[in-house]
């Protein structure tokens, strides 16, 4: 049996913006509980949790970490996420598999909070929400700024439990409003309590109106009493402001600093006391292997099934999934049911862990988060569960890569190993696209930004061994004809024994888009015999390849092999596919032909300031706007723009949305190129296959 009953499991997720000083805030947690023995930094690169190479390097999360800790008798395990744009999915993941969020805030008084996207995760589970305002002993700190910008960016109404015993340098501890006392801090664990400065008694008392106005709101009764100034019941107070917590109706903020420890053992104590226990939380809704819907009670006495949220692939260690426990008891040498590929998967060790520290347990229950080592055939989202009862947790949707590099290796070594060490990188992160672009014949290496593909390269590097170069992707321009056109395509050769002999005379014209390529047989009279005729197409196929443009593949063009010539003795295949293919090219060139380019169906998200700045950008880069959906969220832009005008567009659309902006695109046809980009296109596509001619 676990040490800890259920009823005192906390699972909580850190979550908010990059750079409010989550990961310090989970460091400090750790420490002041005494669950590590140093204050990890990630600005010196000992972090507990920011472990991974590329992290350090970058000093910022790019991966969800977890840990644990225990406090005042409860088991508290932390998922600490990333907060740059391109790792959010790990973010949703994490609280997926949360009862709590704590949404980290910047106390300074001109930031900008983009905390959008984590709250509207934290709605979409449904689970509550508390806010710590961290940095509030930084230069130009305000507590009364940030919470005003915060309740007017949310449109909700917050409940302050502590207050600043001073801001900026000056900050020295917390007034509990609860408890209408003050607290010194001296770090961690360790603090005075003093009475209430005189100075602040006024604010604090104003403070507190404003908290206990909010809790009465929750209950009609109880408001009318509050309006009319009557006495209402303390315990009466704090049993309305724990179930507003857990519905997610009040929304607490505590202040503190990580960096310096101080407001901490405040969060603690409103993490064990408001946030949910696993048994507390709502069944979780999942289909059985027939598609038939089941509900699942998050108990020890159900069958087991289990959701790994997080994929850790260690060149030394191995692989770890890391999972949260649904429901059931999971034991090593368990033999469960994988929802990825309907395979048996026998558990090995069970294990907590704080980073990369591993932390052996002999069983885990319900609502545990647990790393299960050398799973081989289980990845991110899978669902594992009891044979006899089979069942698929549904998945989050995988996001879809937006911003794309084409990948060179180094060396032979590099690209013999490229595609086995990518696997293992896809294992760990499944929002990377790795694949070979057909029409360009590049490999292209595909994710949620630049930092992010960066990443992925310095893990090639630093784990696998692998160096590789990136460059801008080459767009996949095609060419067609406006016009009909008739040529005559000879190949005569005469060596003075067998020659070879064919002549192919071809029409060639414009088809709607769509219907790429289409070839027709009018051949009559035998002129060309029809053993030769699948050789005349082929010799197309081979000139569509390349067109007379730029070298760019030719689509939307019917040919019509009308008539032509052979020989009964030197006429082969090879000579017919030679004919029809010059035969096209030279009608191609008397078709006026023209450049298309791919033009991208984009749903752009941007936060309301930015309407104006975006659709801006957007004409500047050829595109046109198809519509505008708004809510209360923000602005969502659709627009139909070239693919050459976005190919580094999500570090530009970061720019201009201060990093709240993201978008999704997909092909939606092809279209002209205008004249002028047209010319620009063709020569520098000429210049380089005259270079490569005369290299």
């Amino acid at each position: 049996m676990s040490e800890f009953p259920r009823s005192k499991v906390r699972n909580i997720s850190v979550v908010g913006p990059h750079g409010v000083g989550k990961t310090t805030l989970a460091d400090a947690l750790l420490y002041i509980s005494g669950t590590t023995k140093s204050m990890g930094d990630v600005n010196k690169g000992s972090s507990n949790l920011d472990y991974q190479e590329e992290e350090k390097q970058r000093k910022m999360s790019t991966n969800s970490h977890v840990s644990f800790l225990k406090h005042n008798g409860h088991l508290i395990n932390l998922i600490d996420t990333p907060g740059y744009s391109n790792f959010l999915f790990d973010a949703e993941l994490a609280i997926q598999v949360s009862d709590g969020v704590i949404i980290v805030v910047d106390g300074i008084e001109d930031s900008k909070d983009q905390i959008d996207r984590y709250w509207s995760m934290a709605s979409s589970a449904n689970i509550p929400r508390i806010i710590f305002m961290n940095n509030i002993d930084k230069e130009r700190a305000n507590f009364e700024s940030a919470l005003a910008r915060i309740e007017d960016h949310l449109k909700i109404k917050t409940v302050p439990i502590t207050i600043p015993l001073g801001q900026g340098p000056d900050f020295t501890g917390v007034i509990n409003l609860f408890e209408m006392k003050a607290f010194i801090y001296k770090g961690g664990n360790n603090f005075d309590e003093i009475p209430i400065p005189e100075e602040m008694i006024e604010t604090a008392n104003n403070y507190k109106d404003k908290v206990l106005e909010t809790i009465a709101e929750q209950d009609d009764e109880i408001l009318v009493k509050y309006l009319n100034g009557e006495d209402i019941d303390h315990d009466k107070i704090i049993e309305m402001y724990k179930k507003g917590v857990k519905d997610s109706t009040i929304y607490p903020v505590l202040i503190g600093s990580s960096q310096k420890m101080l407001g901490l053992y405040s969060l603690l104590m409103e993490i064990t006391e408001l946030m949910p226990s696993p048994l507390d939380t709502s069944d979780i809704k999942a289909i059985d292997h027939e598609n038939n819907p089941i509900t699942i009670k998050q108990s020890n006495d159900t069958p087991v099934s289990v959701y790994v949220f997080k994929t850790i692939c260690d060149p030394f260690a191995g692989k770890l999934s890391i999972a949260r426990v649904i429901s059931g008891t999971v034991k090593p040498d368990q033999v469960l049911l994988s929802s990825g590929n309907k395979s048996k998967i026998k558990i090995n060790n069970i294990n907590r862990l704080i980073g990369k520290q591993e932390f052996p347990i002999k069983e885990a229950q319900t609502g545990d988060i647990i790393a299960l080592s050398k799973l081989k055939d289980v990845n991110t989202t899978d669902t594992l569960s009891d044979i006899n009862q089979p069942l698929i947790i549904k998945p989050l949707e995988i996001p879809q890569p937006v911003l794309s590099f084409a990948i060179d290796p180094h060396s032979r070594s590099d690209e013999d190993k490229l595609n086995i060490s990518l696997a293992k990188v896809i294992e760990e992160d499944p929002t990377i696209d790795f694949h070979r672009d057909e029409e360009t014949n590049e490999f292209l290496l595909s994710g949620s930004g630049q930092t992010h593909i960066e990443v992925i390269v310095d893990k090639l590097k630093n784990n696998y061994g692998v160096n590789v170069d990136l460059h801008t992707p080459k767009v996949p321009y095609k060419e067609s004809i406006k016009l009909s056109s008739e040529a005559e395509g000879k190949y005569v050769k005469q060596t003075g024994g067998r020659g070879q002999y064919g002549v192919a005379k071809l029409r060639i014209q414009p088809i709607k888009d769509g219907e790429t390529y289409q070839f027709e047989n009018k051949i009559v009279g035998g002129v060309i015999p029809k053993n030769f005729i699948p050789s005349v197409e082929k010799g197309v196929q081979d000139a569509l390849k390349k067109g007379t443009l730029a070298g760019f593949p030719v689509i939307n063009v019917k040919t019509t092999v009308f008539d032509g010539k052979h020989h009964p003795v030197d006429s082969s295949d090879i000579a017919f596919q030679i004919a029809a293919s010059l035969g096209f090219r030279s009608a191609m060139e008397s078709a006026k032909p023209y450049l298309l380019e791919p033009l991208m169906n984009m749903n752009i998200f941007i936060p309301d300031n930015s309407m104006g700045d975006v659709i801006g950008d957007i004409n500047s880069r050829r595109g046109r706007v198809a519509g505008v959906d708004s809510s209360p969220a923000g602005h969502s832009i659709n627009a139909l723009v070239p693919m050459s005008e976005i190919l580094t567009y999500a570090p530009e659309l970061r720019s201009l949305t201060s990093g709240e902006g993201s978008f999704t695109m997909e092909f939606s046809h092809y279209e002209e190129v205008p004249p002028h980009i047209s010319e620009k296109i063709i020569a520098e596509s000429n210049s380089k296959l005259d270079n490569a001619e005369t290299g």
